[in-house]
């Protein structure tokens, strides 16, 4: 059985010895730590292999082979983001530390199993003109600005893809051509994307009526302009146990009154209520719909989800929310913009340690 303490070799450890750990356990990765358990480098084959082209010998201290600036995360990790840096970094073993930089576990490719293939189709919209971002889209469409290290859209799709989703529409119109020459047909990224083109705005629901193929299994659509950690198949297994015609991400948004609140009825005080904090759900741009609705959705017309809802729901249709608790931001202004860089490094980059 492969276990993870049996990579652990002693800072006093040679060459030889760290190579012979290296074929005993078939992890491909060797842990160097303190006598405090904390961990300060690593060795692969690669670094034994190299050592010994520099002059090495299997009789070398560890230590001077080893790699100290190691990629590392905790057990908290989100699985498919470090599945994701992974394979960006080419790496198949990542340490998982404590808090004190004490190896407590190790993952490798093998540990983290790619989620299966999902039929289902995602539409992003790309399309809006991005005018409270003004002069930053002025020659960019919203959804290639950079957050973080890459384009928000990019971050986006890459999300679904990592749950699974391989099969994207993208609705375009403002700068079409840049989203388009940007992303391709996804055959670079392992997924199919095709392009919904609007020669005139159409809304979020109304885009979807551009679909030729209509969809045989309930289909995502959501806005190209949000940063969000959402479960997308959280929210999947949602729709289908409320047996919903379509499903919409809802947050909790709270507004406090800046004043003390005087009920009055007939001109007299009854009640006092001190800088009242009013909660609602308010809508966060993500949608669950069933193939007949995204079916049923007219071509060339405008139709904003919002509408569409209130026409299911006067069918006497069953729409279902479901609320998100993970990191949302909508980018629609600077200050929104500015927050999610600042954000970004918080919940979308996994930590580097050493």
């Amino acid at each position: 059985m492969k276990s993870w303490r049996n990579a652990i070799i002693p800072l006093s450890a040679t060459v030889r010895e760290a190579a012979e750990t290296l074929n005993r356990t078939s992890l491909q990765i060797v842990m160097l730590a303190g006598e405090d358990g904390r961990l300060m480098g690593v060795v692969t084959d690669g670094d034994i292999r190299r050592g010994l082209l520099a002059g090495k010998t299997l009789e070398s201290p560890a230590t001077e082979i080893m790699e100290t600036k190691f990629f590392s995360a905790v057990p908290s990790d989100d699985q498919a983001a470090l599945l994701r840096t992974m394979r960006e970094r080419n790496i198949r073993q990542v340490p998982l530390l404590d808090p004190n930089g004490r190896v407590i576990g190790l993952r490798t490719l093998f540990d983290i199993i790619s989620p299966a293939k999902r039929d289902n189709w995602v539409v992003l919209m790309a399309g809006g003109l991005g005018q409270r971002l003004r002069p930053l889209t002025e020659d960019c469409p919203k959804p290639l600005l950079n957050v973080g290290n890459k384009p928000l859209l990019e971050t986006i799709l890459d999300q679904f893809a990592d749950y699974g989703f391989a099969r994207f529409y993208i609705s375009v119109n403002y700068r079409a051509d840049m989203v388009e020459e940007y992303f391709g047909d996804g055959s670079k990224r392992g997924v199919e994307i095709r392009y919904l083109r609007e020669d005139r705005q159409l809304g979020t629901a109304g885009a979807v009526g551009l679909i030729e193929d209509k969809p045989d299994a309930p289909i995502f659509v959501m806005n190209g302009d949000l940063l969000t950690k959402v479960d997308f198949p959280g929210m999947l297994a949602f729709h289908h146990e409320q047996g919903a015609k379509a499903t919409m991400a809802v947050r909790r948004f709270d507004i406090q009154v800046p004043y003390g609140v005087v009920k009055v009825e007939d001109h007299r005080i009854v009640r006092l209520e001190e800088k009242p904090t009013h909660k609602f759900f308010v809508n966060a741009g993500i949608y669950v719909l069933e193939p007949d609705v995204a079916a049923a959705i007219p071509a060339n017309e405008y139709l904003d989800m919002p509408s569409l809802f209130g026409r299911l729901m006067d069918q006497g249709e069953t729409t279902a929310a479901f609320p998100i608790h993970e990191y949302w931001m909508d980018i629609g202004r600077k200050q929104d913009f500015d927050q999610a860089n600042c954000d970004y490094d918080l919940h979308f980059r996994m930590r580097k340690e050493g």
